[in-house]
């Protein structure tokens, strides 16, 4: 899909589903945007995420697609596909640097 910008590269697309699913053990998966969004580019419609992008531009909120809705819904723990997850740092959690670390590589793929 070449609407879905910016696309996770090789090396996120590997990353990612590790992280969300330790965030999802840790119970810092949240239903707010601090520190990135991960999308599903098989959202149908497509519409149902069309306002996510434009909203974490207004507030400065990385985001990046993945190709998986499926995969990124068993990386949340769900038993259904999943077409979007919001990641935060909770206080004195463990995984900070992995967290940031992929937050400093989704903005580097906005550039």
């Amino acid at each position: 899909m070449t609407e879905a910008d910016p696309l996770s590269d090789a090396h996120l697309t590997k990353k990612l589903p590790d992280l969300v699913q330790q965030l999802c053990n840790y119970k810092q998966l949240q239903k707010g945007a601090n520190e990135f969004i991960v999308m599903a580019t098989e959202a149908d419609p497509l519409e149902i995420i069309l306002n996510l992008p434009l909203l974490c531009e207004d507030k400065n909120v990385p985001y990046v697609f993945v190709c998986s809705k499926q995969a990124l819904g068993q990386a949340c723990g769900a038993y259904k596909p999943v077409i979007a997850c919001f990641v935060s740092i909770k206080e004195g959690s463990q995984l900070k640097q992995q967290i940031q670390s992929i937050q400093h590589s989704i903005e580097k793929l906005s550039f």
